[in-house]
């Protein structure tokens, strides 16, 4: 019996209408296989974990004439081997060869956009990736946001006792607070937005109250200071000219690293207080300085879009699914030419936004202009987008290694989706004490990704070298030179 529509959520509506030929909103994840799976067993478990418990999947997309708004309704012919198909790679060569098959595989499906008039997603097995296979996910924006999504795609393994769960780590996955949200009312975006800025501030004014009249003046005038110095930030931050921009084209180039262990990258930040996210974000900030370098071009900072979670980690995801996230602008410290000082100022820097109300009212700002004209709608997101040179996200998952359908999954990759003049995207995913990174490049703009990842490598290798030395040193204790006293907004240019 089919389901009645439902109304679609206005940040969901946006990320729909996000889609240009130049960048879809599509997000790409692997998952590495040691072996291959049995074919039946996969078609099981995504329809038992996937399809049956989040009905998104078997809809489509669709706007009514008249005043109505875009709707979820049930695809009236959906089948599931329509959206899961297997494939066999040559299973040949080294390693790298595999890599290498693989990444021209699905970067041959990155420029197709999806049918609208069935669900926007698919899923390939690919057999034949060496000795194992990998199972590559294409999945619309506009059924979740990327933290959702990977709940739901890692919820499809299971763990040595063969037991299913829910994958993601740490309760955030940029290091920024898990900002805490009420669902949405009928009554408007605006006053979710309103309510998430209220909360993300009610705890600071808690610790006003509990200060002396003289501090609580002091970090009160900091607070609104910050809110003004965001609103101006969202106005006039601007990208600025580099090697890395131009107008996207219709190919993209997808690399990854291999995986690192993370021991040596958190001894590095421990050398100045900073987390591991900290770290792994100076690591692509001395990749984009390297690279612009290379390029003959003087070195300068670069800006991303990160994104924050605002849906509680503790919680079952909901069955609608929907985006519940924000987003805030990080200037990557890339025009500094040493390591250490792109790693303070990585950690002064998220520092600042972790402080800040950037996040919640950036949320509000995503929940108003999905509900505008389609027009202007563009118009929005193109201004704001085009500040950045794309999105960098940072996926926590889990620490053991997990199964999916009996075989060992030795891997997880991640390629985030741009909009508007984006060109260049990470996706750090930790798994099983290692870390990936994965970056999609428009290739009219960066046509050689490969050096801008043996860039990427070599700054984290540098970076364990480091953190390495720096906790053999004589006194056997570490340094902490990162920032000091009253937080202040580390300078971005």
């Amino acid at each position: 019996m089919a389901r009645p529509p439902r109304p679609m959520g206005s940040a969901d509506v946006l990320w729909l209408n996000m889609d240009r030929p130049t960048n879809l909103m599509v997000i790409v994840s692997v998952v590495l296989l040691e072996s291959r799976p049995d074919w039946d067993r996969v078609l099981d478990v995504v329809r038992e974990r996937i399809i049956e418990p989040y009905p998104v999947f078997s809809q489509r997309a669709r706007r009514p004439r008249g005043l109505s708004g875009h709707r979820w309704e049930d695809d009236p012919d959906f089948d599931l081997t329509r959206h899961v198909t297997r494939v066999t790679l040559s299973g040949e060569g080294t390693a790298a060869e595999a890599d290498a098959e693989l990444q021209a595989y699905v970067e041959e499906h990155l420029p197709r956009p999806f049918d609208r008039s069935r669900p926007l997603w698919e899923v390939h097995l690919v057999d034949g990736h060496g000795a194992g296979a990998a199972l590559v996910f294409r999945i619309h924006h506009a059924l979740a946001d990327g933290i959702a999504l990977t709940r739901v795609l890692l919820g499809l393994t299971e763990d040595a006792d063969g037991r299913p769960g829910d994958l993601v780590g740490p309760p955030a996955t940029t290091d920024l607070a898990t900002l805490p949200l009420g669902a949405p009312s009928s009554a408007g975006a605006v006053a979710s937005g309103l309510r998430l800025a209220r909360a993300t501030t009610r705890t600071g004014w808690d610790r006003l109250r509990s200060k002396g009249a003289r501090a609580a003046v002091t970090d009160a005038a900091g607070l609104a200071l910050r809110t003004g110095q965001v609103v101006t930030d969202l106005l006039l931050t601007t990208n600025p000219r580099s090697a890395v921009g131009g107008v996207p084209g219709h190919r993209k180039r997808l690399v990854w690293t291999q995986p690192l262990p993370l021991p040596g990258l958190k001894q590095a930040g421990r050398l100045v207080g900073a987390t591991l996210n900290d770290v792994l974000l100076s690591a692509v900030a001395g990749a984009l300085h390297t690279y612009q370098d290379g390029r003959g071009r003087e070195p300068v900072d670069l800006v991303t879009m990160v994104p924050v979670n605002v849906r509680p980690l503790d919680e079952p995801l909901p069955r609608e699914l929907g985006n519940r996230f924000a987003l805030v602008f990080l200037r990557f410290p890339s025009r500094d030419a040493t390591p250490l000082g792109r790693l303070v100022l990585s950690k002064a820097r998220m520092d600042w936004l972790k402080a800040s109300p950037e996040a919640a009212l950036t949320f509000a700002l995503i929940s108003v202009i999905g509900r505008f004209p389609a027009e202007l709608e563009r118009r929005l997101v193109d201004f704001f987008a085009d500040k950045a040179i794309g999105v960098t996200t940072n996926v926590a998952g889990p620490r053991e290694v997990r199964y999916l359908g009996g075989v060992p999954v030795t891997g997880v990759l991640g390629w985030v989706p741009g909009s508007g003049r984006h060109t260049l995207g990470f996706c750090i995913v930790t798994y099983a004490d290692a870390v990936r990174i994965g970056i999609m490049a428009d290739e009219s703009v960066v046509p050689d990704p490969e050096s801008l990842l043996a860039a990427l490598e070599d700054e984290l290798a540098l970076l364990v070298r480091i953190g390495e030395a720096g906790s053999a040193g004589p006194t056997g204790r570490t340094g902490r030179t990162g920032p000091t006293g009253p937080r202040r907004r580390p300078a971005q240019s």
